[in-house]
């Protein structure tokens, strides 16, 4: 029997759409949603989508919390030829502008609950042709006269119900065609957009569900944005597998994730190590234990080996995986699980299908032994960031294939003679916490929009519980003085929670280096 080649994001969605089209997809919140219904309903939305001018490449922008409705979108779009990108619900009114107007996103599918924030945003976004409105808007919320030109009408209309069709949205798409772009904290402050395509995400799902020898029969837990590329890819590998993935908006309250494991009988547990840490608070207290799930995931920063053993009670049947990645490529190493107690430091080696090895700053190759900065090839390489060649350049090289190009990670690592990779240190000051990559940049630019503030620096510094804590500088100017509870209440206004430091310090004024600059090694030095 011949059968047709996978080679779309949503060719995976096809198979178990026909063969298992009952079976429970996701579960979102406690309600099930079958494959047919997520097969039926995506295909409504593209067509809904492709009505309203949407063609091959275009731009789609997702801004919603973990739900029903953002599942659909994003396949929805895939089908519908355009490029998705999921935006981080806890994204405030300028950021969210920045990606909108950076993208050239034509469309905004988003929630009711969050009108207040992307209203603000579309004054500003010219692109925008059409917002599609899952659940009704606030009732605060008053639209402006601009929005007619939005296709105001469309606000006040949920994503499309169930289509009478069966069949795949079929649009003149091929693998090497842009799929998605994946903003991540930049060196500027302002997110850039991480390119993949069709070919580069799928080949990425076969290796990962290969390394964690997941099946049909997994149930997937995702309390992890789908913006967060982590997240995301819970999704795409139960999808693919054509297994179930029970999602969460958050691990805001784990008694109630907890209750969905036992209930769902989950098998895969992905986490980053706040959430390993809140578990360990808890088991600390009352012991727990999640004998159902057989594969543990961590990744986004190091998972501490002191963690471990109270890990494994809490786990007592699961493969604990510790692995390393980075947006560019999605996943770079993993250490298989019964390396876990001989070499607890590392992240492993390459993921199936690709190749890394470490250069010095010369660019001159490492043998195993050595340290260095390591380097990556593979299909699952980005094709560089969205309107900006200059930093691709600096991350994507040129191999001895002609055409081809290596990922440099700007990271250093040590790789033993066993050919394990050590990650030692990141050669960039994007600080790592609570599992998300935050801009120092971002951070002080929204310190410096408080008026009095004069001066302002950030820096990560290690935090057990996550990973890295956020450190913020300050000097005022002259009759000055804010207490740092208010501080830390207006940069909420304008930063995500995770963005949000954790201790905020006041000096007399900033050290500086020869050249004038704020001098972070001495500000890290202050013990004050």
């Amino acid at each position: 029997m011949v059968t047709t080649p996978l080679r779309l994001l949503h060719d995976g969605l096809n198979q178990p759409a026909l063969s298992s089209s009952d079976k429970t997809a996701i579960v979102a919140e406690g309600s099930e949603y079958s494959y047919r219904e997520l097969q039926e309903q995506s295909t409504s939305l593209a067509d809904a989508l492709a009505t309203r001018g949407i063609q091959r490449g275009d731009r789609v922008a997702v801004y919603m919390d973990n739900t029903w409705p953002c599942v659909v979108s994003l396949f929805a779009i895939a089908k519908a030829g355009g490029v998705f990108l999921l935006i981080n619900p806890q994204t405030k009114t300028d950021k969210l502008a920045y990606i909108l107007n950076d993208s050239e996103a034509t469309v905004l599918l988003t929630d009711g609950h969050l009108s207040s924030v992307f209203i603000a945003a579309l004054d500003s976004c010219l692109a925008i042709k059409a917002v599609i409105c899952s659940g009704k808007l606030s009732e605060r919320i008053t639209l402006k006269s601009k929005l007619t030109t939005f296709s105001a009408a469309l606000l006040e209309r949920p994503l499309p119900d169930n289509s009478s069709t069966n069949q795949p949205f079929i649009k003149p798409i091929i693998a090497n065609d842009l799929c998605a772009l994946i903003y991540t904290s930049g060196s500027t402050g302002n997110p850039k957009g991480v390119m993949h395509t069709h070919q580069s995400m799928v080949f990425t799902i076969g290796s990962l569900v290969q390394y964690l020898r997941l099946s049909s029969k997994d149930k997937i837990l995702n309390v992890l944005p789908l913006a967060f590329d982590y997240g995301l890819y819970q999704l795409l590998m139960s999808v693919w597998l054509g297994a179930t993935l029970v999602l969460e908006r958050s691990f805001t309250y784990p008694a109630q994730i907890l209750s969905r494991i036992s209930e769902y009988q989950v098998t895969v547990f992905p986490g980053v190590p706040t959430i390993y840490a809140l578990l360990l608070a808890s088991h600390s207290r009352k012991p727990l234990c999640l004998p159902s799930i057989t594969r543990v995931t961590n990744t986004a920063a190091a998972l501490s080996p002191e963690l471990l053993p109270a890990i494994k009670a809490i786990f007592p049947n699961a493969l604990i995986y510790k692995m390393y990645g980075l947006t560019e490529c999605k996943r770079v190493c993993y250490l298989e699980p019964e390396l876990i107690d001989t070499h607890p430091s590392s992240v492993g080696r390459a993921i199936p299908g690709t190749e890394v090895y470490l250069r010095n700053e010369q660019g001159t190759r490492i043998p195993p032994g050595g340290e260095g900065i390591l380097h990556v090839r593979g299909p699952h390489l980005m094709r560089g960031y969205w309107k900006q060649p200059e930093l691709s350049e600096k991350m994507l090289l040129d191999t001895v294939i002609p055409g081809e190009f290596e990922l440099c990670t700007h990271d250093w690592f040590r790789m033993d003679n066993e050919g394990l990779l050590y990650f030692l240190g990141r050669k960039d000051d994007i600080i790592k916490t609570r599992g998300e990559k935050v801009s120092p940049i971002e951070v002080e630019n929204a310190l410096l929009s408080i008026d009095g503030i004069h001066e302002a620096a950030v820096v990560g510094i290690p935090d057990p519980l996550l990973g890295h804590a956020i450190k913020a500088f300050i000097s005022f100017n002259d009759g000055f003085d804010i207490p740092e509870r208010k501080l830390k209440k207006l940069c909420l206004s304008k930063l995500e929670n995770f963005m949000l430091p954790k201790e905020i310090v006041t000096l007399t004024t900033l050290p500086k280096s020869a050249n004038g600059k704020i001098d972070k090694k001495r500000l890290l030095d202050n013990k004050d």
